[in-house]
């Protein structure tokens, strides 16, 4: 029903919208025929279901901190039980449905190995809950504002996101790398730093305070490593085939090595490797690699005090 000028209401559609409707149509064939040249116009994975995935597998590893409010501990271990056969059967049809996608896709051999892909999903979820507990403990000793392990589950940003992407990158191990950045970008939402689902990340990772932290796909990041906000582990450049097509998967971020702390505002360019125990401070720009050991700073700001003018010292 729709209003007329002198306020009553009348049953005729709005003039124009059946136009409208035909024109979107026919935009939306055209791009879906450019996509996918001579076949069926497949299925497209879910993006509000694998969102829901993130956050059900996050509540099946914190199930007190991120499951259902209420949840008492004799109730928990029956809950994760169920909720590991949903998110398994779940993945399975979303992965199924991102592979599917690709022009030579073969139902009958992509089914069993969405299928197979889930099961080592829930299966590596022991050890995302293992590596994730040395990031909450790094957090905890090396904040200070941290009163308790509780705390930081629930309120930190930066660990937050690290186990996100650590859920993420198994994804994208897998194969299901289309599922893993739809993670990460929920992810990327929520907190405020950005991490590639590719970047590869070791035990104890904590990032403090977090907003604006990038970290690119093919990034390596060491043990017991710190970053502050506004952190970048980018790529210098993007290498280009002989057409002047991108080359995709090539090495082009940082190699953190174990023990490195990043300041707040820092930016790392290029396949460079920071040598471990080195200190990159604040604002710094590094486009090469530091040996062990290595403290980098800005040249530190030169202070004097300008003589006022006798009109403006009155």
């Amino acid at each position: 029903m729709m209003a007329h000028v002198d306020g009553t209401l009348g049953t005729d559609r709005p003039q124009g919208i059946d136009s409208i409707v035909e024109r979107l149509r026919l935009i939306r064939t055209v791009s879906q025929q450019r996509r996918y040249p001579g076949r069926l116009i497949p299925r497209l994975p879910s993006k509000h279901e694998i969102i829901q995935i993130l956050i059900d597998t996050v509540g099946v590893l914190y199930p007190r901190h991120h499951g259902p409010a209420g949840l008492t501990q004799d109730q928990t271990d029956a809950h994760i039980h169920r909720m590991l056969g949903s998110i398994r059967q779940r993945l399975q049809h979303q992965m199924l449905y991102e592979w599917l996608l690709a022009e030579d896709s073969d139902p009958l051999i992509l089914g069993p190995r969405a299928a197979e892909a889930a099961q080592a999903f829930i299966e590596c979820l022991v050890r995302v809950r293992d590596l994730h507990d040395t990031d909450i403990l790094a957090a905890y000793s090396g904040d200070p504002s941290a009163k308790s392990l509780d705390e930081i589950v629930f309120c930190f940003p930066g660990v937050d996101a690290v186990l996100r992407h650590r859920i993420a990158h198994e994804l994208y191990r897998l194969g299901a790398t289309m599922a893993a950045r739809i993670m990460a970008e929920y992810s990327h939402e929520r907190t405020g730093i950005d991490i590639h689902p590719g970047a590869k990340a070791g035990p104890a990772f904590f990032i403090d305070h977090g907003t604006g932290v990038v970290i690119g796909e093919t990034a390596v990041i060491g043990r017991n490593v710190r970053l502050y906000q506004q952190v970048t582990l980018g790529a210098k450049r993007f290498e280009a085939d002989d057409k002047g097509d991108l080359v995709k998967g090539q090495p082009r971020h940082p190699v953190l090595e174990d023990d490195v702390v990043i300041y707040a505002g820092a930016t790392i360019l290029g396949r460079v490797t920071i040598g471990r125990g080195s200190i990159i401070g604040g604002g710094v720009w590094l486009t090469e690699g530091t040996p062990p050991g290595t403290v980098v700073t800005q040249a530190r700001p030169q202070l004097s005090v300008a003589s006022l003018p006798p009109a403006a010292a009155r």
